[in-house]
């Protein structure tokens, strides 16, 4: 499994991806090609994929920053790839990245129904907090797709 940075040229094959995988949360504006291609610019150096033996997107993972902390979204392997190491590697590479633009504490959404992305998450390190409430305000409406 090759883990390399991604490109816009993969957003095809990787929206494909997501949509495979049940259970991700993704809207029509953020998730659209436009939106994955601002979010590319922004953070050049911390989003990947992984790559089978004949190419193709096994795996992705996409993280930024603020300056001052590090954001996990969107992570998600094939199917036929899963339980093969992909998603830790792409994990450790994306927390790498962020470490290397000096951040120190990284964070993510999963959604509670999840159980498998929450096992995931804690295996890797990633803790709940029980003293916080998670709140967003949509600026413009968006349309949420269902996988």
């Amino acid at each position: 499994m090759e883990i390399r940075k991604m490109k816009l040229e993969d957003y095809s094959e990787v929206y494909a991806l997501w949509m495979s995988c049940k259970g991700m949360g993704l809207n029509d504006l953020d998730d659209s090609r436009e939106g994955i291609a601002r979010f590319l610019e922004r953070n050049p150096d911390t989003n990947f994929v992984a790559a089978d033996d004949q190419g193709r997107i096994a795996g992705v993972i996409l993280a930024g920053n603020d300056g001052r902390r590090g954001y996990i979204y969107h992570t998600a392997v094939r199917p036929d790839c899963r339980r093969q190491g992909t998603a830790r590697l792409l994990v450790e590479k994306a927390v790498a990245a962020l470490e290397e633009c000096g951040i120190h504490k990284a964070a993510l959404v999963v959604f509670a129904r999840n159980e498998d992305g929450n096992r995931f998450w804690e295996a890797m390190g990633f803790t709940v907090r029980e003293d916080l409430v998670y709140r967003n305000r949509a600026m413009t409406e968006m349309v949420r797709i269902d996988t």
